[in-house]
């Protein structure tokens, strides 16, 4: 009996040592730890995860591209793609609604901003004002549809701009699903090859996913310190509850319908989601993400369409900032808000939240221009506050956003017949059993 415990402990060490999401773990509390010994040489640790997101940018760009053509292309009808895309639309604006009600309600609840008596005249405008000069337009539909056009065919491959790849990937498609005829196999296999190609590279790259953990952790402890958490423990506690929330009672609820655990669902997905914990890039998980979901069972045309569009328009947990944002304000600087005003909030939210991504400071300029958009309500300098305690938020935001569309995927993939879901059921049973791009 001791033989067979000393084996399977022997079993468990090797496999443990032998996990990435192992090694990622030792390198988040080897960064905080770092970062809270020495934080004007952690600070210096950060060229670490700039060149890890570099570096996936320019293979996320062609994994994507590959997947949506070869999805598409292989899908009966175009008609299919329509349908697809029209139901994701419909799921992204019901669900990403919701989440922006979380943020108010769950701000309203708690009230992590009462009793700061925060003073307007106190903030130096100038620490927002890159945030404030933004563009305008961010978010409105012609800056969405003007941003989702390349100025070049190379350019968005090397900037990682999702949208502008989808784009291309899209119209590609669609030429070779409706000229292609008789060559539409002969297409496909040279791009099936490219694509395993590619994920056989992000395989590599993934076990450098330590280093890049070890590297943000320690530059955001060594930045803004242990002090800047405790200072705002009350809105990143709400923050927390908020995502949870919104993960396992909304999303839950919506997994509930087609009869899937969402327990078993986050286990499912759980190295994903400590990837871009550790990194705080949505961006590090996209790839393995869809890679993992069709090795599911979830068809290649619905991860291909779904995923890389809900990075630009199903960012649920970023919404749910941006409105827990507004409420906190309020309250830090005793600025009261009618419910008239609070659903001013949600209504334009759910147009300025669209189509930010992939711009710096995006989540700032958005929440700049939702507090400019209620008429000055809320000064926008207030935004100030924020800035040491946006870091920590954009971890939470990042796996939410991740939880989200990996979940949107499902849906639209059952809700139109493009998922084996026996296999899919079994897959969340035995998730050992799924072909995998981060090891262990």
């Amino acid at each position: 009996m001791e033989e067979i415990l000393d084996e399977k402990k022997k079993d468990w060490t090797n496999y443990t040592i032998k996990s990435l999401a192992f090694w990622v773990i030792v390198a988040i509390i080897s960064g905080i730890v770092f970062g809270v010994i020495n934080p004007k040489l952690a600070v210096e640790a950060k060229p670490g995860i700039d060149w890890f997101i570099q570096i996936l940018k320019w293979l996320v760009g062609p994994i994507i591209f590959l997947t949506i053509i070869s999805g598409i292309v292989g899908l009966k009808s175009l008609k299919e793609v329509g349908t697809i895309g029209f139901k994701a639309f419909v799921y992204f604006e019901i669900v990403s609604t919701f989440a922006l009600a979380i943020g108010v309600l769950f701000g309203n609840w708690f009230a992590p901003g009462s009793g700061m008596n925060l003073s307007v005249d106190s903030l130096d405008p100038a620490s927002v004002e890159k945030f404030t000069h933004g563009d305008p337009h961010l978010g409105s539909v012609w800056s969405i549809l003007k941003g989702a056009i390349p100025t070049d065919p190379i350019t968005p491959f090397l900037n990682g701009q999702t949208l502008q790849v989808l784009v291309m990937a899209l119209t590609l498609a669609i030429l070779i699903s409706a000229f292609g005829g008789v060559y539409k196999e002969k297409i496909l296999a040279p791009l099936e090859t490219a694509q395993n190609f590619f994920f056989k590279i992000l395989t590599v790259l993934m076990w450098l996913s330590p280093i890049a953990s070890f590297s943000a952790m320690a530059f955001l402890i060594g930045k803004f310190g242990i002090a800047s958490l405790v200072n705002m423990a009350s809105l990143l506690g709400v923050m927390f509850i908020s995502v949870s929330a919104f993960i396992f009672v909304v999303l839950g609820i919506i997994l509930s319908i087609f009869k899937i655990n969402v327990f078993k669902f986050m286990r499912f997905i759980y190295k994903e989601v400590l990837i871009v914990f550790a990194t705080s890039s949505s961006e590090s998980a996209l790839a393995p993400l869809m890679r993992r979901l069709e090795a599911a069972g979830v068809s290649r045309g619905t991860t291909g369409l779904v995923i890389p569009t809900g990075y630009s328009f199903n960012l649920d947990c970023t919404n749910i900032y941006l409105s827990l944002s507004v409420i906190f304000l309020s309250q830090a600087f005793n600025i009261p808000l009618t419910i008239g005003q609070q659903l001013s909030i949600i209504i334009i939210l759910m147009v300025t939240s669209k189509g930010a991504v992939g711009v710096t400071g995006s989540g700032f300029i958005v929440l700049a221009g939702t507090l400019s958009a209620l008429g000055g309500v809320i000064p926008v300098v207030t935004v100030a506050v924020l800035l040491g305690v946006d870091k920590f938020m954009s971890e939470m935001r990042a796996v939410g956003n991740l939880c989200g569309n990996a979940v949107a995927a499902v849906v639209v993939g059952a809700w139109d017949k493009q998922i084996d879901m026996e296999k899919f059921k079994y897959s969340l049973d035995y998730p050992e059993s799924v072909k995998d791009v981060i090891p262990g």
